[in-house]
C-alpha cells in the first residue's frame, strides 16, 4: 500500500474529496506498518464534526487501517476552511 493508493481510496469513497497522503517520516524497512499523513478537502465535511470528518477518512480506508496502515495522521477541510487556512 502506497500513498497513491491510499489517495485513490479516499477520493473514491467521500464525495468531491481531493486527498493528499505523504509518508511524514522515513518508514522502517524492518517494519510492514507504515505511517502516513493525509490532508483532505471535501465540501462532504461541511455541518460536520472534526470527530465525523475523521471517522469517514477512517471508514474510506476500511481494513486497510489495520492491514497495511501503522499510523495515519488526518487534517480534513471544506474547500473554504482550505482556503482560509492558506496552504
Amino acid at each position: 500500500m502506497d500513498s497513491a493508493d491510499l489517495e485513490q481510496l479516499i477520493e473514491a469513497a467521500i464525495e468531491d474529496a481531493e486527498a493528499t497522503v505523504s509518508t511524514p517520516r522515513v518508514p522502517d524497512q524492518q517494519y510492514e506498518d507504515q505511517h502516513f499523513a493525509a490532508v483532505v478537502i471535501s465540501p462532504a465535511f461541511d455541518g460536520k464534526s472534526l470527530v465525523a470528518q475523521h471517522e469517514m477518512v477512517y471508514d474510506a480506508l476500511g481494513d486497510h487501517m489495520t492491514q497495511d496502515v501503522h499510523a495515519m495522521e488526518i487534517e480534513t477541510y471544506t474547500p473554504d476552511a482550505y482556503a482560509e487556512h492558506g496552504d
